[in-house]
């Protein structure tokens, strides 16, 4: 079986309007939910075995905070600059070139692209993933077998679910 966490970045600032939104950081919010987030996967017992994520400020630090709660090795997460502002064909690309060695993976990235991955490769629908939300699918096909409702969804767990 393999498994696909798709985590939208937390929640970032827009505080400095001369910023570019690549370089925009998480705010105070993103800063508690990214490691809180981190904690709830660390109690379900998830792992990873690859990680693959935007390198724009916001999604780069989601994902080191979160590699980090789970005990995956920030300097091994691969960074891919085609998942920021990505369509859904490059996403499912993306996914589709997974080794299959790897049968846990996390992508971390953005909207509307994640929320429209998942939509398109879960057998459930889901109408947003929020900032630091997490969409977990599973399935018995290989990653370059992806297809339409391939994976089943195993949980979607968010922020909001647990603070105000």
């Amino acid at each position: 079986m393999r498994t696909l966490y798709i985590v939208r970045h937390a929640k970032s600032s827009w505080k400095d309007e001369g910023l570019s939104d690549f370089d925009r950081p998480l705010n105070e919010r993103g800063k508690r939910d990214a490691p809180f987030m981190g904690d709830i996967l660390k109690d379900k017992k998830v792992n990873a075995d690859f990680i693959l994520s935007s390198p724009a400020k916001r999604a780069k630090k989601t994902a080191t905070t979160i590699a980090e709660k789970i005990g995956y090795p920030g300097n091994k997460i691969t960074f891919n600059e085609e998942i920021y502002e990505a369509s859904l064909n490059t996403l499912v690309s993306l996914v589709k070139e997974i080794d299959n060695k790897y049968n846990s993976v996390m992508i971390f990235g953005h909207n509307p692209g994640l929320t429209t991955l998942s939509n398109h490769i879960s057998d459930r629908f889901i109408d947003n993933i929020p900032t630091c939300g997490i969409v977990a699918l599973q399935t018995d096909k290989k990653w370059n077998e992806l297809d339409k409702n391939s994976f089943k969804l195993l949980f979607f767990e968010q922020p909001k679910m647990y603070l105000d």
